[in-house]
């Protein structure tokens, strides 16, 4: 795997904590650092991801927008010459 060797100080609670949990694993406490900030990024992806629905909430406002959704749907299959 290609990096950069970081060298980073925890409280002796959490190093102990990773340690132990790194060896329940079977993986380096590295890869237990690396698994981490793996999680931590999907997270705030799925933090950016509710905020931004969340932002646009309310934005549509010419009616029932399942409904309309379908009957586009509907057009675009039509359209296409499937039948429903």
């Amino acid at each position: 795997m290609a990096g950069q060797r970081t060298i980073i100080t925890l409280p002796d609670e959490d190093r102990a904590w990773l340690e132990e949990y790194s060896k329940a694993h079977g993986i380096s406490m590295a890869e237990g650092v690396r698994t981490a900030l793996r999680l931590l990024r999907e997270n705030k992806q799925k933090d950016t991801y509710r905020a931004l629905v969340e932002r646009t909430q309310g934005t549509w406002v010419q009616g029932d927008g399942l409904d309309y959704q379908r009957r586009l749907r509907a057009d675009w299959e039509d359209n296409a010459g499937n039948a429903r």
